[in-house]
């Protein structure tokens, strides 16, 4: 059965999409089998995985209204080494359509059970705003991992997140916990950034990742090729913390 983790960060452009298609590279690297849901109507981690989102036939969208399965929408990305269930601008629409729908935020998790005896891992890229999207990927995974950059309004965003996740959890998923902090974008010789690492290493003790992803333009490089930046340049500092990242998951994971 597959581990499912929502990639969540209320805060936005903290590197949610970056984090979710270059861990699920990382993961196929290490021997996983990995498949990437696209909860954000952008479709940033759809194209990011080499896939075309407007020549999508099924998508995410298709699965969440019951239309179409896990498996029927699926894409495989060849270069990525993944599968991605990809999304467009039609998933706009479903945060509408879903209000008024039976199990609305319950949908996507029937939908990912069907599969998950197929993947080892499955990652969802949720968008910034707690949106009906966000609860549909909340109420079915295992855990959440947050990544976050090393500055004050990120602590801040932080608190909102922690305090959602409760609530989902005392009234909709009573699995769902912090996997763990991921610090990104890091530049170590900032003083406040390490300041602020020093502060979360301190507050949420083991729940903050060992792995520490370094900023990084050819991480910032790699989507404008549709590819993850561990496939881009697999030797740039970046990619390679992105596979001890993913080792370290498989590690964590089975200690859970």
């Amino acid at each position: 059965m597959a581990k499912i983790f929502c990639v969540a960060n209320q805060k936005g452009g903290v590197g949610k999409t970056t984090t979710t298609v270059n861990l699920a590279a990382g993961l196929a690297k290490v021997g996983q089998r990995v498949l990437v849901v696209d909860l954000d109507p952008q479709g940033n981690a759809t194209m990011g995985s080499g896939i075309d989102k407007r020549a999508l036939e099924l998508s995410v969208y298709d699965v969440l209204l019951e239309s179409a399965s896990v498996a029927e929408a699926k894409q495989h990305s060849e270069k990525a080494g993944y599968d991605v269930l990809g999304a467009n601008r039609e998933l706009a629409g479903a945060e509408v359509e879903l209000v008024e729908l039976e199990r609305r935020e319950r949908r996507l998790k029937t939908a990912l059970a069907a599969a998950s005896a197929d993947y080892d891992f499955i990652l969802i890229d949720c968008p910034p705003s707690l949106s009906m999207l966000t609860l549909n990927g909340l109420c079915c995974a295992h855990g959440v991992v947050v990544p976050m950059q090393c500055e004050y309004f990120a602590l801040e965003g932080l608190s909102d997140l922690v305090n959602t996740i409760k609530q989902v959890h005392a009234n909709l998923n009573a699995d769902l916990q912090i996997i763990g902090l991921l610090r990104v974008m890091f530049d170590p010789r900032i003083t406040l950034q390490n300041q602020v690492s020093d502060q979360l290493k301190a507050h949420f003790g083991d729940k903050v990742f060992d792995t520490v992803i370094p900023r990084n333009v050819r991480l910032a490089e790699a989507p404008s090729y549709g590819l993850p930046g561990v496939v881009f340049d697999p030797s740039s500092k970046g990619a390679q913390a992105f596979v001890d990242f993913a080792r370290e998951m498989v590690r964590r994971i089975a200690t859970m």
